[in-house]
């Protein structure tokens, strides 16, 4: 009977904090550093090129932030290595004789509303690198920086070591 209770409960307090989680949208930290690269067009060949950037400047920015755990010293990083990450994206390009310019800006920089699995990301002027390709009309990708929350795919990994988690215990670990 015990058992049942608890599970009961467990159930119940599972279904809340989800909910909670859910109905705030606060997914993104106030604090949070975004990234973002916009396409010059949706042809297929810009969209492409604009997925080897996003590579390129995912990786890069990982390792630049991979060992930083606090926002004014991954700011420093960030301006500190901002010519180096443009170099690795002319080179990106110039690899695939993309023949556009590009621009590469960090500081507060416009995000349009978005809607995401659900989750809306409101409209607004957010700290973040943002990459313009060409004239930048095309469909653009974006992700947090720092935190990095989208960051962590850079990093190539064993795959024997794989930790293992649940919804719940990451929930129970922010909240508890």
């Amino acid at each position: 009977m015990k058992k049942a209770i608890f599970l009961f409960l467990g159930i119940i307090i599972t279904y809340i904090l989800i909910g909670n989680v859910l109905a705030t949208n606060d997914i993104i930290p106030d604090d949070a550093i975004r990234i973002r690269v916009i396409a010059n067009s949706n042809s297929e060949y810009d969209q492409e090129i604009k997925v080897k950037v996003k590579e390129t400047l995912e990786y890069d920015m990982y390792n630049i932030l991979k060992n930083t755990t606090d926002l004014s010293e991954a700011r420093e990083l960030i301006k500190s290595n901002l010519d180096n990450v443009g170099s690795s994206i002319d080179k990106t390009l110039q690899k695939e004789e993309y023949k556009l310019p590009f621009t590469i800006n960090f500081g507060l920089n416009y995000f349009p509303k978005k809607e995401f699995k659900g989750i809306t990301y409101n409209e607004g002027y957010y700290e973040s690198v943002v990459v313009t390709l060409g004239e930048g009309l095309g469909d653009n990708w974006w992700c947090v920086l720092f935190p990095p929350l989208c960051m962590l795919e850079a990093e190539e990994t064993n795959t024997t070591d794989v930790e293992y988690t649940t919804l719940v215990k990451t929930i129970i670990d922010k909240y508890f």
